[in-house]
C-alpha cells in the first residue's frame, strides 16, 4: 500500500483524473462516430482532446508538478511534451505521406 492509503487518505486526485480521462475519451469517440462535421473539424477536436488528456496524464498520474519545492518540474515536463509532439507530428506526417504516395 502507498503512504497515502496508510495514512487514511483516499486518492481522490487519481480517481478524478481517471474519470476525466474516461470522459475525454468518450467525447472524442462520440465526436468521431456520431457527428456530421467535416473530417478536418473532427480531427482538430480529437487533437484538442488528445492534448488535454496528455496534459492530464502528465499532471495527475506522472506527478510532473510535484517538485521538491512544490513547483513545476519544468525540465521533465518540457521533455514529455516534446516527445508527445514528436510522436503526434510524426504519426500525422506518416499517415498523410502514406495516403499521398499510396493513393488510399
Amino acid at each position: 500500500m502507498s503512504q497515502q492509503t496508510k495514512k487514511g487518505h483516499f486518492p481522490w486526485k487519481h480517481i478524478i483524473g481517471f474519470l476525466i480521462s474516461i470522459a475525454l475519451t468518450l467525447v472524442a469517440f462520440a465526436t468521431a462516430l456520431w457527428t456530421d462535421w467535416s473530417s478536418s473539424t473532427i480531427f482538430i477536436i480529437i487533437l484538442i482532446f488528445a492534448v488535454i488528456q496528455a496534459a492530464l496524464q502528465l499532471v495527475m498520474f506522472m506527478h510532473m508538478t510535484e517538485g521538491e519545492d512544490g513547483g513545476l518540474i519544468s525540465g521533465n515536463t518540457l521533455f514529455g511534451f516534446f516527445i508527445a509532439v514528436v510522436i503526434i507530428v510524426g504519426t500525422y506526417w506518416l499517415m498523410t505521406s502514406g495516403h499521398m504516395h499510396m493513393g488510399m
